[in-house]
């Protein structure tokens, strides 16, 4: 058995793609390391896992409403007060990878980082761009989920990144799609359905989609869309909606814990991103054969999409073109066929196993 503790570092844990992906990563480790711990604030999370995983966190209550850089600061002060006692560490960081390496390499502590999405999105802050270089290259191992993401960083940075793909549990989609709660919403028949998934953020760019459903009802096009998550963005959105008469057309709801049974209620599903790593819904809707429209953002669409073979771009930002995507798929859903059947059988890069068994290896060329 291994000498070193291993320590996943995670201070906020939400409800978006990169944390199915610890709750998968970390639950897979867990059967394979004996001295496993999280440092995370998220303690009501902890059912999520295995229970043979400590967990290293605040005694006192934390409110959550409080800015998360902040929840960020805390949590490191938090890693910071263990690993002076446990020097005999490797961390494995999923947020908040900058400060993270700072203070592992402080302590001469060895720490892997799991990047989460292009640096496209702030790549243009030369501050933030210098010190993001000067510092990602202190890491031990630098993971990217894609190999374009793996490129991108390897040319930006100049550092090695290794990649690998975000594992995929299709029994489990397909499981839990069965038993997942559909909605009143989408039960309206000779309707076109669309779903969108994912944070409300300005990197989500949802509105992009609304502009482009406002059209389509201008030309009494007849769908019901979904679009499902919380964020900062909300209020804009729902001002949107109701300012442009759409209240009939489409809803937005909070995240829930099995989206699957509404998705296999979906025709369409469409991803807006400015950028993103690698999606995990783009997967999911794959898994379950959904046609997908998707922007061509850095990175990870194109990879899984096939440069096009297994769905349809769209320029990012761009709603003229998101509905001429749409009318297009309206008019064409027989032919378009091919994609989706396409985009599915390829889905075995990510095999559930394989790559899991990647990030045990990693962590494993550390820990002995």
């Amino acid at each position: 058995m291994f000498e070193k503790k291993l320590i996943l570092f995670m201070p906020f844990i939400g409800g978006g793609g990169v944390e199915k992906n610890l709750y998968i990563i970390s639950n897979y480790l867990a059967k394979k390391v004996k001295d496993l711990s999280i440092c995370t604030l998220s303690k009501d999370k902890k059912k999520k896992f295995n229970r043979n995983i400590k967990f290293i966190s605040s005694k006192n209550k934390i409110n959550h409403n409080i800015n998360i850089r902040l929840k960020y600061l805390f949590c490191l002060f938090i890693l910071f007060k263990y690993l002076l006692k446990n020097k005999n560490s490797v961390v494995f960081a999923f947020q908040a990878n900058i400060y993270c390496i700072l203070i592992c390499k402080l302590l001469n502590i060895p720490i892997i980082v799991r990047s989460n999405s292009s640096p496209s999105g702030w790549y243009h802050n030369i501050f933030k761009k210098f010190l993001y270089k000067t510092i990602i290259s202190r890491a031990d191992i630098v993971i990217a989920n894609s190999f374009q993401f793996k490129k991108q960083m390897e040319k930006k940075f100049k550092i090695q990144v290794k990649f690998i793909y975000n594992p995929l549990n299709k029994k489990e989609i397909f499981l839990k799609s069965k038993s997942g709660k559909k909605d009143e919403f989408f039960k309206t028949n000779n309707y076109l359905k669309i779903l969108n998934i994912g944070r409300l953020t300005k990197q989500k760019d949802q509105i992009t989609i609304l502009k482009a459903l406002k059209f389509l009802k201008e030309k009494k096009i007849k769908y019901k869309a979904i679009i499902l998550g919380s964020g900062v963005e909300e209020k804009n959105l729902k001002n949107y909606i109701r300012e442009n008469n759409l209240t009939n057309q489409i809803k937005i709801m909070n995240f829930v814990e099995n989206p699957y049974g509404i998705m296999t209620q979906s025709d369409l599903f469409i991803l807006s991103s400015k950028y993103e790593g690698l999606p995990n819904v783009l997967l999911e809707a794959a898994t379950l054969k959904k046609m997908i429209i998707s922007t061509d953002c850095p990175t990870g669409p194109r990879e899984i999409l096939c440069n096009g073979k297994g769905g349809i771009f769209f320029q990012i930002g761009n709603h003229n073109q998101l509905k001429n995507k749409i009318i297009t798929y309206i008019k064409n859903q027989k032919k378009l066929k091919d994609k989706i059947n396409f985009s599915f059988q390829k889905l075995d890069r990510f095999n559930f196993n394989k790559n899991l068994d990647e990030y045990y290896k990693t962590v494993k060329s550390l820990l002995v």
